[in-house]
């Protein structure tokens, strides 16, 4: 069987090449550089971590068309999605799910009447931030902190954050800005 002459084309190729990778990178896994000490100590300013772009759905290349859902958003997940104010890329911890009773005081959450296991690594050492106080989360939204809870721009300051608008779930830390290069499951 013999290729038509437009793919054989060495341009041709290439192009085809990058749309493909372009594509696997829209729709499959990506990563992201961490800007800020939001995430502290969970993840440091520099790190760069690995995305799974279908934690949460498969979407056709190039849009934010769900073909299908692959699964939701657990709390502990470190997920990437767009600030509702900006449209800023954000990495953020989903702390509460829909149906999930939350207080938040002093920095410190419970979740249904218990304190989430990811609580242990928080940074504290810029207070808490503000407060809340017997949230019921709706169904298909999360609640998004960062563990720098008083240095953290999230759901507290712009709201919840619809399940649909989460492009990811942070896997790992593949550059650490400490270490360099290796792999650290998150």
């Amino acid at each position: 069987m013999t290729m038509p002459r437009w793919v054989r084309s060495e341009w041709t190729q290439i192009a085809l090449m990058v749309l493909l990778l372009l594509a696997g990178r829209s729709t499959l896994a990506d990563h992201y550089h961490v800007p800020s000490g939001s995430m502290e100590y969970a993840l440091m300013p520099g790190d760069r971590v690995f995305v799974d772009k279908t934690a949460y759905g498969i979407r056709l290349p190039f849009t934010r068309i769900d073909v299908f859902d692959t699964g939701r958003a657990q709390p502990g997940d470190i997920a990437v999605f767009d600030s509702p104010v900006d449209g800023t890329l954000l990495i953020k911890r989903i702390v509460a799910v829909g149906g999930d009773l939350v207080e938040l005081r002093d920095g410190h959450l419970q979740v249904n009447g218990h304190r989430p296991a990811a609580e242990k690594r928080l940074n504290l050492t810029s207070g808490g931030g503000p407060d809340i106080s017997g949230l019921r989360v709706p169904e298909n939204m999360v609640l998004a902190i960062g563990d720098h809870r008083g240095r953290s721009h999230d759901s507290r300051y712009f709201g919840l954050v619809p399940e649909r608008e989460l492009y990811g779930r942070a896997v790992a830390i593949y550059y650490s800005s400490d270490e360099g290069f290796g792999w650290e499951r998150l």
